[in-house]
């Protein structure tokens, strides 16, 4: 893939690729597997970034378990934005439109003002 795709395009191949999960998965996911799914790579993503950031006593890192790389914080990042784009999808909602709309909010926060003023 080296084409750019839009925001929607990603969460279409996203739908696609959770279709053809959904034809080998062992057993229906609802919405509970998804948000399941969703704590436990963020504690990987939170596991990989201390090892990356040397939080672990110091030896631990050589340990095969313990090894991580940028490339694997992408993936474990990759794969919470997938799950966020499954549970998006249960409830029908538009991410691309709802983040967009939380981002004209922020900006809109008076603090956000006060950064503006120097």
């Amino acid at each position: 893939m080296d084409k750019r795709m839009t925001f929607q395009e990603i969460v279409d191949k996203s739908l696609e690729t959770i279709k053809e999960f959904e034809k080998v998965e062992k057993k229906k996911w609802g919405i509970e597997g998804a948000v399941i799914e969703l704590s436990k790579q963020v504690g990987e993503l939170s596991k990989n970034i201390m090892i990356f950031e040397g939080y672990y006593m110091a030896g631990r890192d050589s340990l095969p378990e313990y090894q991580t790389s940028k490339e694997k914080i992408a993936d474990e990042l990759s794969d919470i934005f997938f799950m966020v784009i499954r549970i998006a999808n249960h409830y029908k909602i538009d991410l691309e439109k709802e983040h967009l709309k939380q981002l004209e909010i922020a900006m809109k926060h008076p603090l956000m003002k006060l950064g503006r003023k120097k």
